[in-house]
């Protein structure tokens, strides 16, 4: 049985959630969307630029009208709202489609079962693998998701349309879906993600403390600004993801601080060999990293 889609509704209106609206509407998923947050200035602004057709500082509300929710606010904050949404659906056994966009699934999952006694049938987790370092509503855009990932995390329980409507709402945005357990999704974010972003900061961090810091970011070149890019993100963001995924980012930061000390251990003993073997395997991996980019953009 399909469920009805005419309505969407987003909870939180930045970077995900604008382009989400954008993109759901572009694609033809819906007719309408209602936006919700706790300040109405960038609310008003979605109406502007024509994201949103309309907004609600009511969350019950806005769940009222909606369809299907999707919640795209700040991790943490993600966990708390809902709690709120399950208080207002009977556990989220009624009322509309719940799926989310949040960067860490373990939180939610346990949040959602903390607060309905079970997995809700109609809370189907997910996750696009798209972003940008700018962030707000103005930096919204339709083709974000287009030709990346998304992850749906079912779990048992979970209504078959309930997943078949998440999954047609990402589909309509041009990106590729796929499925995994919270558990592997959580792992595999934490190395490919959430640990790159806190090497980006750890590193800008720790230049910027040096007394010569000025000279050095005058002297840094196109390698630097790639790999610090993403130190320009918005930091409660990914204060709240690493504290949400705090096990699986230990383990990845132990898994590579290992790895770094061996390779410090190369170049202290001079041992070119060893060194050259670890950026040979690196080049090769990266490498094969960007022909399957080439091939999901082909697709």
């Amino acid at each position: 049985m399909a469920l009805p889609h005419d309505n969407l509704v987003i909870l939180g209106l930045g970077l995900i959630g604008g382009s989400l609206a954008r993109a759901a509407r572009a694609g033809g998923f819906c007719s309408r969307v209602t936006g919700w947050g706790y300040r109405a200035p960038s609310l008003e602004r979605g109406v502007e630029l024509g994201v949103i057709d309309d907004f609600t500082l009511d969350l019950d509300a806005a769940i009222a009208q909606a369809d299907i929710v999707a919640i795209c606010t700040p991790t943490l904050t993600a966990a708390e709202v809902l709690g709120r949404i399950l208080a207002a659906t009977d556990g989220g056994d009624s009322g509309p489609v719940i799926t989310d966009a949040a960067s860490v699934k373990g939180n939610l999952r346990d949040a959602a079962v903390a607060a309905a006694g079970r997995m809700p049938s109609r809370l189907v987790l997910g996750h696009p693998i798209a972003g940008s370092e700018r962030s707000g509503v103005d930096a919204s855009d339709a083709d974000l998701f287009r030709h990346h990932r998304v992850i749906l995390t079912p779990e048992e329980g979970n209504d078959p349309a309930a997943v078949a409507l998440v999954r047609d709402l990402w589909l309509s945005t041009g990106a590729e879906v796929v499925e995994m357990s919270v558990a592997q999704h959580d792992r595999v974010l934490a190395a490919t993600s959430h640990l790159p972003h806190a090497l980006a900061y750890a590193l800008v961090d720790a230049l910027a403390s040096d007394p010569a810091s000025e000279e050095i970011f005058r002297c840094a070149a196109g390698g630097f600004r790639d790999f610090t890019r993403i130190a320009s993100s918005d930091p409660v963001m990914w204060r709240d993801i690493a504290l949400a995924n705090g096990d699986a980012l230990v383990a990845a930061i132990d898994q590579f601080s290992a790895h770094l000390g061996r390779l410090r251990e190369a170049v202290e003993q001079g041992d070119g060999a060893q060194l050259e073997a670890t950026f040979s395997r690196a080049k090769s991996a990266r490498d094969r990293f960007a022909e399957i980019l080439a091939e999901r953009r082909k697709g």
